[in-house]
């Protein structure tokens, strides 16, 4: 919080005045430097800007009101107060609507009225940096609490176990990019994965076993995604890749090189002898346009090379 004394710059040509004001404003406090002239104000307001700045409205070379453009533009938190005479009235609202805080009129009625203006100031500038402070806690809060909606948006597309995302996501992804392929007539694929003879895994090896095969399942398939592709669990064993831009021949490739990649991957299964026992995924793979131009038959035929792959012996792309 802002304390109640601070740093005030007085400026006047005349000495005398300068004294008085400055006297008065030390006795309150406050920690005064003085400045005879504009040009001595702006290099000291330069080096380390005052809170509060008290000037003289008629002074030669930089007038006050010059000094208050110059205090205003580079650090408009600064509250400055304008003194002037009768006969320069106008000129001090004039000051007040180009940003000055107060005036004081010279003579002074009481030297109480000087204290009185720089103490709201002071209040000014109080409430001011409080305003602030909220401020920034509020920016705070709201940074806070995009971070968590941004977690709690992710994680509502995510598949908990694997991290990929997940068969509610994979759909509207597949909509949006049938339409987009559609609109600029390219083409796209999917590779519909399963996990051979995964209940048996299952039973042999207990099903935490089962759900460390998935978990790795899903590390490999955003290993070898490009950013482009979706890696999605489209419900328990199954998997299914979405590639941009792919055709039939470049997506059957994919789906083989992963398919070889799996087989050779160890997932720490092991029979009797103490032998790596291989996990084997089955693919298929369906394109668009050529294969399908709706989104759920598409997946119908992905989904049924997948079942073909199975029937012929698993482990291979269909």
């Amino acid at each position: 919080m802002l304390g109640r004394h601070l740093r005030i710059l007085v400026v006047d040509d005349e000495e005398s005045l300068r004294d008085i004001v400055s006297e008065v404003l030390t006795e309150d406090g406050h920690n005064v430097t003085t400045a005879s002239s504009g040009e001595q104000a702006i290099n000291l307001f330069q080096k380390d800007p005052f809170p509060i700045v008290i000037t003289d409205i008629r002074m030669a070379g930089i007038s006050g009101l010059d000094l208050l453009a110059h205090i205003k533009k580079t650090n408009p938190s600064t509250q400055v107060v304008i003194m002037t005479s009768n006969a320069s009235l106008d000129t001090a609202l004039g000051a007040l609507r180009d940003g000055a805080f107060d005036y004081l009129i010279k003579p002074f009625d009481s030297l109480e009225a000087i204290s009185k203006v720089v103490n709201s100031a002071v209040d000014k500038l109080s409430v001011s940096a409080e305003s602030n402070v909220i401020i920034e806690k509020l920016q705070g809060y709201n940074k806070e609490l995009q971070q968590v909606n941004k977690e709690l948006k992710e994680k509502s597309v995510r598949d908990g176990l694997t991290g990929l995302f997940n068969h509610k996501y994979f759909k509207e992804v597949l909509t949006n990019e049938l339409q987009r392929s559609s609109r600029h007539n390219r083409v796209f694929s999917l590779v519909f994965l399963d996990v051979d003879y995964f209940k048996k895994l299952n039973d042999s090896h207990g099903h935490q076993a089962g759900d460390h095969v998935l978990t790795k399942m899903g590390r490999i398939l955003r290993s070898q995604s490009r950013k482009s592709d979706v890696a999605a669990r489209y419900g328990g064993e199954e998997f299914v890749m979405l590639l941009p831009e792919m055709n039939k021949t470049e997506s059957a490739a994919f789906a083989e090189k992963l398919r070889l990649k799996i087989e050779n991957y160890d997932f720490g299964m092991r029979d009797k002898k103490g032998e790596r026992k291989p996990v084997t995924i089955s693919l298929g793979v369906a394109t668009f346009p050529e294969d399908a131009k709706d989104p759920d038959e598409l997946v119908k035929k992905a989904d049924h090379a997948l079942y073909q792959a199975k029937q012929a012996g698993r482990n291979q792309v269909k």
